[in-house]
Order: C-alpha cells, then sequence, then structure tokens
C-alpha cells in the first residue's frame, strides 16, 4: 500500500508493508486523512509516533472497514462495511490502518468522509480539554486562543453548544471577519488589543474568564491569568507562542485558580475510549442536526500533501484541512 513518509524533512509518496491486525484491531480503507500541527512536529523529528503506530504522521482519519479481529468483531458493535472515523497515534497518511477498536467512532449521519476525518482529533481534543479538564459550565466565560486554528474551528461551536460565553483571538481584523460564521461571541483582534487587556477588560464587563484551551502559551499566559474568574482552569494543550512565562502566585493563591498541562496524544487507549464515548453521545448529535458543522479550509488529493501541509506552515487556513485518500 502507498503512504507518506518522512524523507529529509519533505513527504514522500511510496509503497510500505501492509498493517498487521491485532485480535482487537480493525483493518480500515481511509478514504480522508485530516492534518495537525502535530504532523509537521513529526516531520521535524520533534514528535515521533507513540510505540505501535506506524512510522509516518496522521493522527485523524475516516474510512470504511475491511476487516476485524476477533476481539474487535465481539466487543467493538462495528461491522464490515461500516463508515468509521478513528483517533489514532499515528499512521493516517496511508491507504489503511489498522486500529484498536476502542479508538472507533461511526460518522454522524449526513456528513462525508472528508467532513467526518476533520472530527476524531479536534473535536477529541477540545472535549477533553474543556469539559474533563476545565469543568466548563453553561453561562461561564470561555477562551479559545488561536480562533482561526483548526482547534478553534471544533472548539469554538462546541463551546457554544454548551452555553458558554465565548471568546477567541486572532492576529488581525481579515481573519476575524474569516471566522466569524464559527459564532464566538467576542472576538480578541491581536494588532489593536493584547489577550492580556482583553482579559482585564473582561474582567472589569463582569464577564471574567472561566476555562481558558490555550494552544499559544508563551508570555500571555501569565500576564493574562491574574484577571481570571475565581476557580478558573487555564489549559496548556502546546506551547507555539513559547515555552516560558512569569506567573503571578498571589492571584493563583486567592483566587484558587488551577493551570493545567494536558496531552492527548499520551492517554492509554481505555482513557481515549472513555472521552471518544462521551463525545459521540454529547457532540454528535449536534453535528448530525446541523447545530455544529464542521469547519473545512480545503482538501487535496493525497498526492498534494507536501502542499497540504504547506497551508497549515504559512498558516493560511482558518479550518480544518484534508486530504483525499481515496
Amino acid at each position: 500500500m502507498k503512504a507518506a513518509i518522512v524523507q529529509d524533512k519533505k513527504m514522500v509518496i511510496c509503497e510500505v508493508s501492509e498493517p498487521v491486525m491485532g485480535a482487537g484491531d480493525v483493518l480500515v480503507e481511509i478514504h480522508a486523512a485530516a492534518l495537525n500541527r502535530a504532523d509537521l512536529l513529526q516531520k521535524q523529528g520533534t514528535y515521533p509516533s507513540p510505540a505501535g503506530w506506524p512510522e509516518w504522521p496522521g493522527l485523524e482519519l475516516a474510512g470504511v472497514v475491511l476487516d476485524m479481529g476477533c476481539e474487535a468483531k465481539e466487543k467493538s458493535g462495528f461491522q464490515i462495511g461500516d463508515k468509521v472515523c478513528a483517533l489514532v497515534g499515528g499512521g493516517a497518511y496511508a491507504e489503511r490502518i489498522a486500529v484498536p477498536y476502542e479508538l472507533l467512532m461511526p460518522v454522524p449521519k449526513g456528513l462525508t468522509l472528508a467532513e467526518a476525518a476533520a472530527l476524531p482529533e479536534a473535536y477529541a481534543t477540545s472535549y477533553l480539554n474543556l469539559f474533563y479538564e476545565g469543568h466548563l459550565k453553561a453561562g461561564q466565560v470561555l477562551y479559545i486562543a488561536a480562533g482561526a486554528s483548526g482547534l478553534a474551528s471544533a472548539a469554538i461551536p462546541m463551546g457554544k453548544a454548551a452555553g458558554a460565553y465565548v471568546v477567541t483571538s486572532v492576529q488581525t481584523e481579515a481573519q476575524a471577519e474569516k471566522i466569524k460564521n464559527l459564532g464566538a461571541d467576542s472576538i480578541i483582534v491581536q494588532e489593536r488589543e493584547s489577550i492580556p487587556a482583553a482579559f482585564a477588560r473582561l474582567e472589569k464587563e463582569g464577564r471574567p474568564v472561566s476555562v481558558c484551551m490555550d494552544c499559544l502559551s508563551g508570555e500571555n499566559l501569565g500576564a493574562a491569568m491574574p484577571y481570571m474568574a475565581r476557580g478558573g482552569y487555564w489549559i496548556v494543550i502546546s506551547t507555539l507562542a513559547g515555552i516560558e512565562t512569569q506567573v503571578k502566585l498571589r492571584p493563583l493563591l486567592t483566587k484558587g485558580l488551577h493551570l493545567v498541562g494536558s496531552m492527548l496524544r499520551n492517554r492509554t487507549n481505555k482513557e481515549k475510549r472513555d472521552i471518544l464515548c462521551a463525545l459521540v453521545k454529547d457532540m454528535w448529535p449536534h453535528l448530525e442536526s446541523g447545530k455544529i458543522k464542521p469547519s473545512i479550509y480545503k482538501v487535496l488529493p493525497f498526492s498534494e500533501v507536501n502542499e497540504a501541509q504547506g497551508i497549515l506552515e504559512r498558516f493560511e487556513n482558518t479550518g480544518k484541512v484534508v486530504m483525499q485518500v481515496k
């Protein structure tokens, strides 16, 4: 089969060995795979696939069940021919993959496989950090960093569906215009207002942030955190804007704030399965009704894998970039 592997920090499509299935695995024919910034880190050699997964990138996919191990047949509830999407540790940049049945989800009714491929990583990450780590409740103020990202395109409508007042941030007015369709209640435009200044303003207006899902971190984390609501949760999921900050401990103490580090990729399959089951139960009805819609920036053929990654590298996308594999 064909897969896109890393050679000299570029993606090259070549022939690789067929997946080997275990008793608990499901063989999936991949029709579409969505891209994530983790794929770029993997290409640079700083974020390899975990043990047991293919060496090539790809964290989320959608396709059709081709075969099943005996345990997967007994326990999964899926059948050969079912349309599924999957959260994987690596290996979605390929024509086929063996996936532990715990990591599969049904494709929401009415969605294409390209749309379904954009769900697993972004939606599971958002669900984990908003509800498991951030304890988000209806009526609270939620801040989602990097509003033009693929992750924010899932987290913003998810927060709105949960009844939160959603704030996000972008660099420019042009980006703010592009993401208005996501439904955020307030957009911080950083070319005219810094994130710490916006947090201070929100607190003064009576809307302090209770939950923050932050893929940027850096200096703004420590500068903005003192203006959070009492008992607030600041969830660090990546450090794209820097690995260092200065945190004032006094407001952390007096407001009872929580600074939490969170990764989805390094959790066990059982932990991921619990998250995925809750995600399907709580959010798939919103996707099937059209209340939440996957945000797809562009769908490219598998042969254009380097251009697909280039879109992310150049920060061109608002929403997810997807490769059509089949």
